[in-house]
């Protein structure tokens, strides 16, 4: 037996309609070494007052039934108990109990049965279904503190996601205002050196110069698309229509783009987790898939944004996707919790198909996604205007 159950107090709720046998039974607990404060109940508008307001405010540590009394039984109790939703040991002890009575009694959320002519085992049952009951009331304590613990990450993750898309278009601004405002200034100075000047190596290096500002000005851009995918303003569709287009050009790997509506118009925050969802799977193509075709299938239908990138590269093996580091895979479906939706992954020896489902809780009926929905080919427009 449990110490700690022997020397503290035992509230026992007793539903039993003989004194005598009320008094036994204590007398059997005291026996034991028990600390027994009890109280006897033996009609149901009884049962239910002691239940609702347990001993001086404090909740039952057990309860003991009779099977049968006038008007009420243990299993009319049993009901009683778990509709009330309160975590109590229940013990049947009956003078006569059948085999099916008894199992369905354990089935119906019965700690124990247990026959009047053989109390002995009272005790023992008494404190076994007692710490078996503070074994659930722990477990669903730690279940709903881990509960709130993941509702916390979540929070957290989904204000970092912010957090960083904020910082980044902060990022994307400065590099535009600064970097890419001193290198168009630094690009006029040159055309002009290169215009009026007579000396040939002095026009070389001017002409070199000037195709160095270029490319860093081509950089700038990129940068700021990566930082910032300004070209949004312009609908999901144009910008995954400029995605794919950019991505088949700089990879090498034919790539499809399909939606199912030219213009779409979404809840806001749901076209960048789509844009950058999109962004990351076409990455992690260039980078391990060894894949020569790729697919990007954007669908709205039934109030559900569905996006679909699959390749037909060597796929993922379960080590890869176990991986204690894949940050990546994680962030996309913290990402995708942030708009209430999920990422489902799959993979094979034929390639990896990645799709992002969002639930529109808003209007998400095919409209004006955001002025002019075609990309200029091979530009990326920017928020801030073209260096």
């Amino acid at each position: 037996m449990n110490p700690a159950s022997l020397s503290r107090e035992l509230r026992v709720l007793h539903i039993e309609d003989s004194e005598l046998d009320h008094e036994l039974m204590i007398t059997q607990l005291m026996r034991a070494g028990l600390n027994i404060r009890a109280v006897r109940v033996e009609t149901a508008a009884d049962f239910d007052s002691a239940l609702r307001s347990g001993l001086e405010g404090r909740p039952w540590d057990v309860i003991l039934s009779d099977y049968n009394l006038p008007g009420f039984s243990g299993l009319m109790a049993l009901d009683m108990l778990r509709a009330s939703g309160r975590l109590i040991p229940f013990i049947i002890v009956s003078g006569e109990i059948g085999e099916d009575v008894a199992v369905e009694a354990m089935r119906n959320g019965a700690s124990d049965y247990l026959l009047k002519n053989n109390l002995a085992r009272l005790a023992p049952a008494t404190l076994h279904a007692i710490e078996a009951q503070e074994a659930v009331r722990a477990k669903q304590q730690a279940d709903a503190a881990l509960a709130q613990s993941k509702e916390r990450l979540r929070e957290l993750a989904q204000h970092l996601q912010t957090s960083v898309e904020a910082e980044r278009a902060a990022i994307a601004r400065e590099v535009h205002d600064d970097v890419g405002g001193s290198l168009t200034a630094l690009k006029f100075d040159i055309a002009w050196i290169a215009r009026h000047s007579r000396d040939e190596a002095v026009l070389q290096r001017a002409n070199s110069a000037l195709e160095l500002v270029s490319h860093a000005l081509d950089a700038s851009k990129r940068i700021m698309h990566n930082l910032r995918p300004a070209i949004l303003e312009q609908g999901l569709v144009a910008a995954l229509q400029w995605m794919t287009g950019a991505f088949e050009k700089r990879s090498g790997i034919a790539t499809t783009f399909h939606s199912s509506h030219e213009q779409m118009q979404l809840p806001a925050g749901v076209p960048l987790v789509a844009y950058r969802t999109a962004q990351e799977a076409l990455t992690n193509v260039s980078k391990h898939a060894h894949a020569t075709q790729v697919k990007v299938d954007l669908t709205l239908a039934g109030g559900v944004l569905s996006l679909e990138v699959s390749d037909n590269g060597r796929g993922l093996s379960s080590e890869d996707l176990a991986k204690a580091r894949s940050f990546g895979i994680r962030g996309l479906h913290e990402r995708a919790s942030t708009v209430g939706g999920w990422v489902d992954l799959s993979s094979g020896p034929s390639g990896t198909t990645l799709i992002l489902l969002v639930p529109l809780t808003e209007s998400g009926e095919p409209g004006d996604d955001a002025g002019n929905a075609e990309a200029r080919s091979g530009e990326d427009p920017t928020f801030w205007g073209d260096l």
